[in-house]
Order: C-alpha cells, then structure tokens, then sequence
C-alpha cells in the first residue's frame, strides 16, 4: 500500500519554486497538486529506501495547501492538522529566519521532560497554526546535530539492539540505522508538520556523524583503528546527502549534481554508487562541497561546513582547507545588503575561553614539547576546544574579511548547549548563538559553563595565550546578551532583532529579545 515514511518536507524556496522532498514505503511515482496544477518525479531507490524531490516551478504565488499522492493514492494532508502551504520568498527578501541546534528525539513522558525539557521546535510546530502571520518564519535553520547518532534514544536503541548484537552496540552502525534515526526524529505530529509548510535549509555538526567528528588528526587516526567507524562514517555522509543535503539545493543546482542524476537514472538500487560517494567526501573533503549559499533578498545566506572541510595537519590546521576558503571568499565579496553566515559552531566564543583555545592549539602543535603536545590533545578532545579559536589562523584569516567588508554580518551557531549574543567592538559583526533545542546542560554542567567560561577563562586566557606567545585576535569583542541555558529556538527579524524562544509544553514564549546595536 503506498505510504510516506518521512516528510512531505518543504525544503528550498524562492520567489517562483518550491522543492518537496519524501521517503516513501514503495518506489513509484510521487505527485504534488498545488493550485490546480500537478507536478511529478519518479522515486529513485538507494540502501532499499525509495526518495523523490519534487520541484514546483514557476509559481506566481503564495500555495494556500497542497496534497500528496503517491502512484495516485492520496497520502497528504495529514488528517486533524491544518493545510500544508508553501510561502514562496517576498519580493523584498526573507524578513524572518528561525533557527536552532542540537535536538534529541528521546520521549516526551515525565521522565524526559524532567531530564531533557520540553521539545522546542514540536512544540513550535503547535504553536504556529494559531500564531499570526507576522510570527511565521520564511526559512528554518537547523544549524547541526539534527540527530544524534552517537546517543540514540532509548526508542532507537531498541531499533538496534532488535536487528544486531555487534559494535557499536549503543550507536547507529550503517545506513539502514540511520533512515530509522532520521524517520524516528522528524515524524512526530507536530514536527511533520511543521516540516511540510515552512521552508528548511540544514548543515551538519559533529553528532550528526559522531561527538569530536574530525576534531583531530590524532581523533581520525584513533577512529581508522576503530572496526566500524568506516562503515559508520560512509553511512553517516550518504545518509546526510540524502535527508539533509539535496533539500538545501535549489532545483537549478540540483540538476548539476552528478551523483543524484546517477542515482535517479540508474534504475536500481544506488547503494553502492553512494557509498563510494561517500566514502571519498570523507577521505578527500575538497572532493565535495557541504556548503552552499543563496541570495534571500538584499541579504545573503552562507551556510559553512565546519566539520567535513577541515584541514587537519597538526602546525598548520584550518577550519577551511584551501578550496573551501577560496569558495567562501568568492561568496561574502558577492553583491548584498549584508550577510547572514551559518556556522554550526561559534566564530566569536567569551573572549576568554577564546584565548584558552588558541593556547589549547599552539600546546597541540608542539610549542612546549612531545609530553604536553599528548596532554593538550587529551584535552583538545575532553572538553571539545575545537571551534573557530582552535583553527586560529582561520579565525584570524575570516576576521579581517568580515571586518574588511564594511557591512553587517550576522552569524548564526550552536553547539555549545547555551545561547548568547556577541559584538565585534570594531564593526558590524555579531554572533548569535541559539542551543539546544532540546538537550539542554544539567544544573551543575551550567554553572560550570558560567564559572569557567565567563569567569575564571577571562582571566586566564589572555595570560595562557601570551604564555604560549600567540597574538592578539584582529578584533576585540564582547558578549552582550546571555548566557541563556534554556532550551529554545531562535528568530532573527530582519534587520535588527533577534528573540529566544522558549516553551512550557505546547505554550511557546519569548525568552529573551535584543536587538543588535
């Protein structure tokens, strides 16, 4: 019987299209009837799961709903939820963008809720049907850790403990894991809802993979030795370009993808032509491009992979290996009003912990020898020091692009399970940071993030930064808002605002609002 497993997803929209992704049960033909008119593609079939992208095109406006059939069997709207709708792109650009990072798909019974709180985005997803146009966003960015394949909930580790009795008994092993991962954390009610009418573009962070992914050369030595982390990585990056990537194209560079016209000529099963896919995005990064960027009015959307394009090589680490940095410099010189920069891990951190980051890197690469270079990367791993301050000569290469451009950048992050605004004291440069969703730090873990990361790292991490001889960053800054430990999900309003928003079960409320000065 035809039947959707995942979505209908609204994935890339602009001024006159629409793209809706689906899994579905059987392969076929999906068709999505939108305004009288029907648009169609085949499902194409990888790992034994059958997916389809459809693309509406040359729309002239808004979509009040659509409908789903597959191979002529209606199977969306969802009964006792409002009409899906599409919101094709203002003419005068996206005026609003939710965002957010980190959600665990673990349960919604007491226990949970006392452990991991309310779920932000389900109930973001009840909330929106009453909420006022002026609430709705344009655009949904999920900014990394989308699931967490490392620390499966206790749903999926029945999954896996029901199907094998091999390592890694407590993590996602291979692709079919990995569908029941993505199905498990996106088809809840209010979720898929909320996922069929706003509009979605997603980036990776580590636990979409595994917690540290690629914090280390020495990390990815460890983990070659590891028996099943090479079939756990390739499953990891064909599952991410199949649920997360294709969505974040738009149609035009879609049909530029090489490997997606393989897949949907083929006519069998792709599974091997995206495993070797995959395997050599990890092997060789510059092989591939995660990132992307597109043009939502007079501003300009760049969405950076931080994890997979790194540049490892211990004395002369980067965040960006040299084509990606070629390619993000050719994108923030483009023409715009200014630039919004998806980054799922911070660019500017407390100043303090900044400075602790940079002395963590310069100990790794050496500076006070062989005994503490093993310590520091001991440590580099323990407490994750691995974001944009731990590439220091890619924070500092950035730095005096952004400051050089002479225009607002906004930068968007998570990661670091609290929220917090930053400044630049020497231009239009801010960092918004909005984490978790819904896997927040316990009590303790809070107020030690406050202690060592606003307290005791901004007395201490100057002195360990001049101890190891480092420079000063190209720019100071300062954090102006937070931090924020609640759960929650952000809004930017542009051109200046930007709330967290937190829930009590399905009531969502602001936490906080600044606007940025």
């Amino acid at each position: 019987m035809p039947a959707l497993v995942v979505g209908p997803m609204l994935r890339h929209v602009d001024r006159d299209s629409a793209s809706i992704w689906v899994e579905t049960a059987e392969p076929g033909t999906v068709t999505v009837e939108a305004d009288g008119r029907a648009y169609r593609s085949p499902t194409f079939t990888v790992h034994g799961h059958h997916y389809a992208i459809v693309d509406l095109v040359e729309l002239s406006q808004d979509i009040a709903s659509y409908t789903v059939t597959l191979d002529g069997e209606q199977v969306w709207p969802m009964a006792g939820r409002p009409p899906s709708r599409i919101r094709l792109m203002p003419a005068e650009g996206i005026r609003r963008l939710a965002f957010g990072s980190c959600r665990t798909s673990v349960p919604h019974d007491a226990a949970h809720v006392r452990s991991h709180g309310d779920d932000v985005l389900r109930a973001y997803g009840e909330h929106l049907p009453q909420a006022g146009e002026d609430e709705w966003p344009d655009l949904l960015l999920l900014l990394g850790d989308q699931v967490y394949a490392d620390n499966p909930s206790p749903d999926m580790l029945a999954y896996i403990h029901g199907r094998r009795d091999t390592e890694p008994q407590a993590e996602i092993a291979d692709f079919e894991e990995y569908a029941e991962l993505y199905r498990q954390a996106w088809t809840e009610t209010e979720i898929r809802w909320l996922l069929s009418t706003v509009p979605t573009a997603m980036i990776f962070d580590d636990h979409d993979l595994r917690d540290d992914w690629n914090t280390s050369q020495a990390w990815r030595d460890q983990m070659a030795r590891t028996p099943w982390w090479r079939r756990r990585v390739v499953a990891g990056l064909g599952a991410y370009y199949i649920y997360q990537h294709l969505g974040n194209l738009s149609p035009a560079d879609r049909a530029e993808d090489a490997l997606l016209r393989t897949l949907q000529d083929g006519g069998g099963d792709g599974a091997d032509v995206l495993d070797a896919f995959a395997e050599k995005a990890d092997a060789e990064p510059s092989s591939n491009r995660w990132s992307y960027a597109r043009d939502i009015g007079p501003a300009r959307l760049i969405m950076i992979d931080t994890r997979c394009a790194r540049q490892l090589t211990p004395g002369d680490r980067r965040m960006l290996d040299p084509d990606e940095w070629a390619w993000l410099q050719e994108q923030v010189t483009r023409p715009a009003e200014r630039l919004i920069i998806g980054s799922s891990i911070p660019f500017l951190l407390p100043e303090g912990v900044h400075g602790v980051q940079n002395w963590n890197e310069a100990l790794c690469d050496g500076k006070w020898g062989p005994l503490v270079r093993r310590w520091s990367e001991t440590l580099r791993q323990a407490i994750d020091l691995e974001h944009w301050a731990a590439f220091r000569r890619s924070f500092e290469d950035l730095s005096r692009l952004l400051i050089g451009l002479g225009k607002p950048v906004v930068i968007l992050s998570g990661d670091v399970h609290y929220s917090y605004l930053a400044k630049a004291n020497n231009g239009p440069v801010y960092q918004i940071v909005c984490s978790p969703i819904r896997n927040p730090l316990s009590r303790m873990l809070r107020w030690a993030n406050v202690f060592t990361q606003f307290s005791v790292a901004t007395l201490v991490g100057s002195l360990l930064r001049r101890l190891a001889g480092i420079p000063r960053p190209p720019f100071r800054w300062r954090i102006t808002k937070g931090p924020l430990f609640q759960n929650a999900l952000a809004t930017l309003t542009l051109p200046d605002e930007v709330t967290w928003h937190g829930s009590t079960g399905e009531v969502v409320k602001p936490i906080d609002s600044v606007r940025l000065r």
